[in-house]
């Protein structure tokens, strides 16, 4: 009986551990307020809000960072209320997370022209004086945001954005309703549910074991170099699409690949960046460019990319010509799978 009673209270306080685990909780409370539009409501009185005008974020300039400011439930009703806006505008926010504390965090777009609402776009340059800062555009800003910034901006951005976009069945033809929480929209009349989704893209650093490969599209800012990316095509695992990237936009055979991580970015449209190292067989280095898809490719030694990273504006030597070579920001995924080769290829050299 005392051996049963033992175990039955570290059961217990298993059990007790795991019911208050923060993660946990905070990751059922806002499955609640997913699914329950009354919960959602109700979290909003204690909730912030996020504010968009034509799905760019407000922000407040410091120093040489940006703030992103919140408002109260009460703050954005007075705000509506100044410029002739009915609160009942507020249900057209978007869920985007909430604190350890359970304080909601919603996102609401007042600028967007869609022709199934019925509220005008608020004035622009009017609201960024009454709010004392600017709506900047997301890609221009995330330089100058903090990591928690960021992520909960691209999450608002791309809820907001696939809201406007989603505003009709494409069975029915009938206007969506949106949930409380923006987690979903349901179509009335074909009883259709759609969900938001994200297009997954495969990102991959090439190495042929002692350099990495490096490209740009004419798009990029100049001098900047990244790995490759492309879309996954239907029906295509991660590793199939990565082999067909690297075979179609650079001409190279891969022979090994690792997966690294994955990253949510929200440029042109939501995406899910899938990112993975690969080694192209060797003997096997000579790039022919697709220049359907990108502007130039080229192999980067390790020193060449050590200075890419230490440098603010760095530079590389090619066929006797100085070109700017500029790497993707830190926030960018991309980076990160730099880092991880240059990481990989010091600790090689350091056991050889």
């Amino acid at each position: 009986m005392f051996l049963y009673y033992g175990i039955a209270c570290k059961r217990k306080s298993f059990w007790c551990y795991r019911l208050l685990s923060t993660y946990v909780t905070k990751t059922r409370y806002l499955f609640e307020l997913k699914e329950d539009d009354d919960a959602c409501k109700k979290a909003q009185q204690t909730g912030v809000f996020y504010l968009f005008h034509g799905l760019a974020p407000l922000l407040q300039t410091s120093e040489h960072r940006y703030l992103v400011p919140r408002l109260s439930l009460l703050e954005l009703k007075r705000l509506l209320g100044k410029f002739g806006q009915d609160a009942q505008r507020i249900e057209d926010s978007v869920l985007i997370g909430c604190s350890d504390q359970h304080e909601a965090w919603f996102a609401l777009d007042l600028g967007l022209n869609i022709s199934s609402s019925i509220y005008a776009s608020l004035p622009k340059p009017e609201m960024e004086t009454e709010l004392k800062g600017s709506f900047i555009e997301l890609r221009k800003a995330i330089f100058q945001l903090n990591s928690m910034d960021s992520s909960l901006l691209f999450t608002a951005q791309a809820l907001l954005r696939w809201h406007a976009n989603h505003q009709f069945c494409s069975r029915s033809g009938q206007p969506t309703k949106k949930n409380m929480a923006g987690s979903k929209r349901v179509c009335p009349s074909s009883k259709i549910i759609y969900y938001p989704q994200m297009a997954p893209v495969v990102i991959t650093l090439v190495s042929d074991g002692v350099r990495c490969l490096l490209a740009r599209q004419s798009s990029f800012p100049k001098g900047l170099y990244s790995a490759l990316a492309g879309f996954c095509d239907i029906g295509e695992s991660v590793e199939e699409a990565v082999r067909r990237e690297v075979a179609e936009e650079v001409g190279l055979e891969v022979e090994r690949l690792e997966y690294s991580a994955s990253q949510h970015w929200p440029f042109p449209n939501s995406s899910l960046m899938i990112a993975c190292h690969a080694t192209v067989k060797p003997g096997q280095t000579e790039i022919q460019v697709n220049l359907r898809e990108l502007e130039a490719a080229a192999w980067f030694s390790h020193d060449e990319v050590a200075t890419a990273l230490r440098r603010k504006g760095p530079y590389i030597q090619q066929e006797n010509e100085t070109l700017p070579f500029s790497l993707p920001p830190r926030l960018a995924i991309a980076h990160q799978l730099i880092k991880e080769w240059m990481e990989r290829h010091a600790c090689s050299s350091r056991l050889a």
